[in-house]
C-alpha cells in the first residue's frame, strides 16, 4: 500500500476524495441572482446533517478559474435562502449542463433546458423536472482556506418538502421510483438500479 502526504497539489488530493468517496449524491441547488435572475448549479458533496430539525448540508469549493466563492455561496450569503433539488435518470443530462461555468447572471435553467417554478416560502426556484425540492434557510457557514481547491460547508434547514407523489408508497420514497443518479470519479456516474438489503439486527438476534 503507497503512502501520500496531503500537503501536496490540490489536484492529487481532490482526485483521493471524488475516487474514495462513491458514490456521492448531487444537491441541484437553486438560488436568486443580486438582479433577481435565476441560477441553478449541482453540488456532489452533499449529505444529511439532523432530522429535528431538519438539516442538510453541501461543500461548495473556491472557484479554481477564479479563486471566488462560486455564485451559489454568493447568493446563498446574501439572500439567506436555497432549494436542494435531486438528480435523477429523468434530469441528470440537463443538470451536467447546468454544472457548465457561465457569466454571473446568465440563467442556468434556461442554458440546460430545466424548468424552474415559483418555491412557497422562499424566492428562489424550484426545479419542476426534481421529484424532490427542499426550500431551505441559510444556517451556518465554515469556511476551510482562501485558495483554490478550499472549502466551505453550508447547512440550511429545511423549512418545506415537496415529493411528486408518484415515488411514494404507504408515505415513503421508494428507491426504484425515484431512480436517483450520483458522481463517482472523473467522469463517472452511478445509477442506484443495483442494491441489495441487509437487516440491522440486535445484539439478542446474533448471539441467537
Amino acid at each position: 500500500m503507497k503512502t501520500y502526504q496531503t500537503t501536496g497539489a490540490f489536484a492529487d488530493n481532490y482526485k483521493f476524495l471524488i475516487g474514495s468517496i462513491i458514490p456521492r449524491p448531487i444537491a441541484v441547488i437553486s438560488t436568486r441572482n443580486i438582479d433577481g435572475s435565476n441560477n441553478l448549479a449541482p453540488f456532489s458533496f452533499f449529505t444529511a446533517v439532523s432530522a429535528s430539525p431538519m438539516i442538510i448540508a453541501f461543500c461548495p469549493m473556491i472557484r479554481t478559474s477564479t479563486g471566488e466563492f462560486k455564485d451559489t455561496v454568493k447568493n446563498i450569503l446574501r439572500e439567506k435562502e436555497f432549494v436542494v433539488n435531486f438528480c435523477t435518470e429523468n434530469n441528470y443530462t440537463k443538470v451536467n449542463l447546468a454544472s457548465t461555468e457561465l457569466p454571473y447572471g446568465e440563467d442556468e435553467f434556461k442554458f440546460s433546458g430545466l424548468t424552474p417554478i415559483d418555491s412557497e416560502v422562499v424566492k428562489a426556484k424550484r426545479l419542476l423536472e426534481s421529484p424532490i425540492q427542499f426550500e431551505c434557510e441559510f444556517r451556518d457557514m465554515l469556511c476551510y482556506g482562501k485558495v483554490p481547491g478550499s472549502g466551505s460547508l453550508i447547512t440550511g434547514e429545511v423549512k418545506l418538502v415537496h415529493v411528486d407523489e408518484n415515488i411514494m408508497k404507504d408515505g415513503k420514497i421508494v428507491t426504484d421510483l425515484l431512480k436517483a443518479v450520483g458522481r463517482g470519479a472523473g467522469n463517472d456516474w452511478f445509477r442506484t438500479d443495483s442494491r441489495f438489503e441487509m437487516e440491522r439486527l440486535t445484539k439478542a438476534q446474533i448471539q441467537k
